[in-house]
């Protein structure tokens, strides 16, 4: 298989992933918006009526923005390493490492949501992230 297909694969299970958790977002939220008869105001500011759904619910919410916002430099970092063409074993394998921490990180997040569990997988999900952001810098600027 082309390495360069190898190294994208990562990407796009993180993709298939963040919309797993944008449907298990809405097949929470609507149901819980729907039992609390919650009528839905544009005037109230952002996040107030939703804070009002109970912490299980949120939860699922939280973590797609989670997911909305670091993997953004995941994305950016393996499309640079693509391109540019450092596409080694080692960081498809990193690449995919990240991808199961951030997956491992939104169930711990979505089911239980044990904030100091949570972190740890966090933490260490930013392991391969800065990996791969220093080995596109080591490229880029050789």
């Amino acid at each position: 298989m082309n390495s360069t297909v190898q190294l994208i694969q990562p990407v796009v299970a993180l993709l298939i992933w963040s919309m797993v958790m944008w449907f298990w977002m809405y097949a929470t939220r609507l149901p819980a918006i729907a039992s609390m008869k919650m009528k839905l105001d544009s005037e109230v500011p952002s996040g107030v009526q939703m804070s009002q759904l109970p912490a299980r619910v949120r939860w699922k919410a939280d973590n797609y923005n989670h997911l909305m916002e670091q993997p953004t430099l995941f994305y950016a970092a393996v499309f640079s390493l693509a391109f540019l063409g450092a596409l080694t074993e080692f960081i498809v394998y990193t690449a995919w490492a990240y991808v199961g921490l951030r997956v491992i990180h939104s169930l711990v997040q979505a089911l239980v949501n044990k904030i100091e569990f949570r972190f740890v997988v966090f933490a260490l999900s930013n392991i391969p992230l800065v990996i791969l952001i220093c080995k596109a810098a080591i490229q880029a600027f050789k």
